[in-house]
């Protein structure tokens, strides 16, 4: 039987079969997914064929080939990579700037691994009804950023249902994953868009005004608009996995559109003479927040636990 895993929590992994029927299915031994170095084997997204061993319950057997997946460093194993999620269109990057505040450098490692993975990164800011007029400046200021460089940015506000049927357009027909800090509205979204789901969804901490975790594992649901939305637990950060710093540059896009005039091949844009990159962003062509990020990842100790990088 053909199917896809919804959940995962280690030794469990929900199938949903192309009847739309749900099993509980444990993995047949113990193999791992080539040239790829990962603490879950099966990820929420993956393709896979299982044997039925009871009613609604059965073995994986085989997993299909990836088309392509999210990864971050993880949390404990600081050499391995945790798959949030596979096979997917794009995804949601959601960004709030108070309650909880989102950084640059969070967003810019989400955006770069979908970028290694030919996935369509999408910003989202929630919470546009919490923003003062003293946030309108911070809020142009991201979209200046990222827009300019071709980045699709919406703005939302959950609670006072502000463009919802344009994320809900933006959905239909696609698997999405969402991605962002606890607190930044990920489940109350998909709740609103289908509240027959009733994810649970927590109150921001008073005291570090950051979000509580409510989503402990990440879980796709099929919506009533034709729609498969991946919920993973709130991130606090984000660490980069499995991409050659040599060519990181290539996948900021801004970036990629100057290399060639970078005087050295392996120019690594730090302080090489003739770097097309520096030049750009001393000019002020490649936003110098950008720039940091891009510093702050080739910089970072592959020994090193994950990080959020606050600028």
């Amino acid at each position: 039987m053909r199917g896809r895993v919804t959940k995962s929590t280690g030794a469990i992994n929900l199938v949903r079969d192309e009847n739309s029927e749900i099993y509980s299915c444990t993995v047949k031994g113990n193999f791992r997914v080539k040239g790829i170095r990962s603490t879950n084997p099966v990820a929420v997204g993956d393709w896979v064929e299982f044997q039925e061993k009871d009613e609604h319950e059965g073995v994986i057997t085989a997993l299909e080939k990836r088309e392509n997946y999210i990864i971050r460093k993880s949390i404990n194993l600081s050499k391995r990579g945790h798959i949030l999620a596979a096979n997917i269109d794009q995804v949601l990057v959601f960004v709030t700037l108070k309650d909880p505040e989102t950084t640059f450098g969070f967003v810019d490692r989400v955006i770069i691994s979908a970028e290694a993975y030919h996935i369509k990164p999408v910003l989202v800011f929630n919470k546009a009804d919490l923003l003062g007029e003293e946030d309108r400046g911070l809020l142009e200021k991201w979209l200046d950023t990222y827009m300019a460089i071709g980045y699709e940015c919406i703005q939302i506000s959950v609670t006072e249902n502000v463009n919802l049927d344009l994320i809900q357009g933006k959905m239909k027909g696609k698997t999405s994953m969402l991605a962002g800090h606890s607190g930044t509205g990920k489940s109350s979204l998909v709740n609103a868009l289908d509240p027959k789901l009733s994810l649970s969804t927590g109150k921001i901490s008073d005291h570090h005004r950051q979000g509580k975790h409510t989503t402990t594992f990440a879980e796709m649901h099929h919506l009533s608009f034709g729609a498969d939305i991946i919920d993973t637990p709130g991130i606090r950060g984000f660490g980069i996995i499995d991409i050659d710093k040599k060519v990181l540059s290539h996948y900021f896009i801004e970036m990629r559109a100057v290399l060639e005039g970078c005087k050295f091949n392996d120019c690594q844009h730090v302080n090489e003479p003739h770097c097309a990159v520096m030049d750009a962003a001393k000019q002020g062509l490649i936003d110098q927040s950008r720039y940091k990020s891009y510093l702050s990842m080739l910089d970072e100790d592959d020994e090193q636990t994950f990080r959020t990088t606050n600028y």
